[in-house]
């Protein structure tokens, strides 16, 4: 049974950093890409940052420059980095690998999301 759990999440000032985990657990035997989403009420979830092995990074453009997206192969996690954080940033916040979970088989999974909260 494979699940990825986020951490990291709370409230802060604008202008203010959280960093982000998020750790595939269970069976992994490999992970291809990953990526983190982003959601407020109303609205569609949207991809905030995505990194793959041996793929470009890719952010969404309103965090180009203010956040980091990292992973650490070793420990199955992936990192964001949030620095300089707007109100706008107040969303849930989902983690989604792709993860082979039995040999050659990969599934899409996704976290159960942490809270961001921003206060101007």
């Amino acid at each position: 049974q494979v699940q990825l759990v986020e951490s990291g999440g709370g409230l802060v000032q604008a202008g203010g950093s959280l960093r982000l985990s998020c750790k595939a657990s269970g069976t992994v035997f490999s992970i291809r890409s990953m990526a983190w989403h982003r959601q407020t009420l109303g609205k569609k979830r949207e991809l905030v940052a995505t990194i793959g092995s041996g793929d470009p990074i890719i952010y969404l453009d309103s965090v180009k420059g203010r956040f980091t997206v990292s992973r650490d192969n070793a420990k199955n996690t992936m990192y964001l980095q949030m620095d300089s954080l707007t109100p706008e940033d107040t969303a849930v916040y989902y983690c989604n690998a792709d993860i082979e979970y039995s040999r050659p088989w990969f599934r899409n999974y996704w976290g159960q999301g942490t809270q961001v909260t921003v206060s101007s």
